[in-house]
């Protein structure tokens, strides 16, 4: 550890992304990108902005996307956020709007940035644990906070929690910010936002990198009451003033107005899914439900590391948590092609015959 450092970064345990491997004929299903590449009117878009422009800042406000976004959400662009991917967006919501005397509350086992930034903001939280079937119980969080925050469908689980749970948890909670961060939630989860209207303490945050596609691109939002959307504006503009590129501007404005493909996709993710839950449950796999384009898997007689580490051999690369401990028998499994399930299946099937044989 370096004497130069400040006091800050000795205490910090940083976020560990999913492994990038470079490896020839790879069966990627760790990182939860999608299997299909972005809408051809994203290509298209980037090419046009490969020009003499790029010598210019892109718009600082980003009022183009911003706008393309409200209107997909049936909102004013004044309650839109854009960042440089979720995560920032995450990241400037923390600071902004979850520092307070009182705690932050979220999942004992959820998204494992949101530890790492109360680190890095000093914000005091407290984990509510998830029940034992790994659902969410919203009555678990009536209690004094200082926010509250959740995925939804919740990660590396996969499970949904019901719009109507979440207008309850609104309901009894009104004194802070709900924040709802629904990277998944276009596989099959129903929205929150259209609670907004309703509810001036709820943000909702949302990405292009999984349903469309862009997670090269990196584009997130956060979509709330026009005060909300102040804060983290503030807290933005005294960071970066110029987050979005001209590049991911223009790719994220052409994949939002894409309705067909996206819809077209997201089926195709969903489709795939259920027919490997059910193809692995033919296997023994206990299969928690998902509403995402990922599932969490575990075999009765295969422990989560000696699966990961057999899979790899073979290729196949796939998400274990080792702690916390109730989840180290289970595998995260993105949801890929048609034909990488079949390679992941029949991978599975001959590791389970050669264990009974």
């Amino acid at each position: 550890m370096s004497k130069f450092w400040s006091d800050i970064v000795h205490k910090l345990t940083p976020y560990v992304p999913g492994e990038q491997p470079k490896l020839e004929n790879l069966v990627k299903l760790n990182t939860n990108e999608n299997p299909y590449g972005p809408s051809p009117q994203v290509l298209a878009a980037l090419k046009l902005e490969a020009a003499e422009s790029l010598r210019l800042y892109p718009d600082p406000n980003s009022d183009a996307l911003k706008a393309v976004i409200a209107t997909t959400h049936g909102l004013k662009a004044s309650q839109v956020f854009v960042g440089n991917g979720s995560d920032e967006v995450l990241a400037h919501v923390f600071q902004a709007l979850l520092k307070h005397s009182r705690p932050l509350l979220f999942p004992d086992i959820t998204y494992s940035f949101y530890p790492v930034y109360c680190s890095l903001y000093d914000i005091e939280y407290q984990t509510i644990p998830l029940a034992a079937d790994f659902t969410i119980n919203i009555d678990d969080y009536d209690q004094p906070n200082g926010g509250i925050i959740f995925p939804n469908p919740n990660a590396p689980t996969g499970i949904p929690l019901a719009l109507e749970r979440i207008k309850k948890l609104l309901q009894t909670n009104t004194q802070s910010v709900v924040v709802i961060d629904e990277a998944y939630v276009d596989f099959g989860t129903e929205s929150a936002v259209n609670l907004i209207r309703t509810y001036p303490n709820l943000l909702v945050t949302h990405t292009l990198s999984k349903a469309r596609s862009l997670a090269g691109l990196r584009v997130g939002y956060a979509l709330g009451a026009a005060d909300l959307i102040e804060a983290l504006t503030r807290v933005k503009d005294s960071f970066n003033s110029y987050p979005i590129d001209r590049f991911a501007s223009a790719g994220a404005i052409a994949a939002m107005q894409d309705v067909t493909y996206f819809g077209t996709i997201c089926n195709k993710v969903v489709e795939t899914r259920e027919s490997l839950i059910k193809a692995l449950k033919k296997l023994g796999f206990d299969v928690l439900p998902s509403g995402a384009n990922f599932i969490f898997v575990k075999h009765p007689l295969k422990s989560g590391a000696e699966l990961t580490a057999s899979l790899r051999g073979q290729g196949i690369i796939v998400r274990h948590f080792r702690s916390p401990s109730r989840i180290a028998p289970y595998l995260r499994i993105t949801i890929g092609t048609d034909s990488q399930s079949k390679v992941l299946i029949e991978a599975l099937a001959d590791l389970l015959s050669e264990d009974a044989s």
